[in-house]
């Protein structure tokens, strides 16, 4: 939702909550990744950047695969026309998701050498640069890791070191908020920091992706 959307929910409810009860019913009878796809299509159409990247979280978060997402994308292309597929999809390179690169898209998934598991005490989290990725790692215990993307879901906005506070990371574009610990959304929004799969090899802490 856009902060005017926002403002206007809370300054005329009676007038702009027919609105949102309007969307909340549209599509009620389809399965929420067919929701999804769809949602992301009409930003396609209306080549709107904030929406296109929101949604496409979205639908990733429901289910859909990032070959679902181009499936959709291509079969729009009578009505979308090759521009704004281009368009979707400068976007997406853009946005630098690791699901969408080619060796991912056909299950070639690999290891990355993140950080030395000294480096990091229990408890504590760093945020480190991994082959063009920015990540944070929170060390729970002594063999409990976590590795975070350190982009926000909500618009893929990279969040800094500086954002951290004890446990809390604050994106400083929306102001979502996370509990490290856990990944989980704790303010604001309702997504988790993406978190990537760990493995401890020689001392050395690596995540797949």
């Amino acid at each position: 939702m856009s902060d005017a959307l926002a403002y206007l929910a809370k300054a005329r409810p009676d007038a702009v909550g027919h609105y949102f009860e309007f969307l909340r019913n549209c599509g009620k009878h389809l399965d929420p990744k067919t929701r999804a796809l769809i949602s992301v299509i009409t930003k396609v159409d209306a080549q709107t950047e904030r929406g296109f990247r929101q949604y496409l979280g979205r639908a990733l978060r429901e289910g859909c695969t990032p070959m679902e997402v181009l499936d959709a994308l291509l079969m729009a292309f009578p009505t979308l026309g090759l521009h704004k597929i281009v368009w979707a999809v400068d976007q997406i390179l853009e946005m630098d998701l690791p699901e969408f690169a080619p060796e991912a898209l056909h299950g070639e998934l690999r290891w990355h050498d993140v950080i030395a598991i000294d480096a990091v005490a229990v408890g504590a989290t760093t945020r480190v640069e991994c082959d063009g990725r920015g990540l944070f790692v929170h060390r729970a215990a002594e063999t409990d890791w976590r590795v975070y993307d350190s982009r926000c879901p909500h618009q893929t906005t990279n969040i800094p070191h500086l954002a951290l506070e004890g446990c809390t990371l604050t994106c400083p574009k929306h102001g979502w908020q996370f509990d490290i610990r856990s990944g989980d959304c704790i303010h604001k929004g309702t997504s988790p920091l993406k978190q990537w799969p760990v493995r401890v090899e020689g001392g050395r802490l690596q995540a797949q992706w």
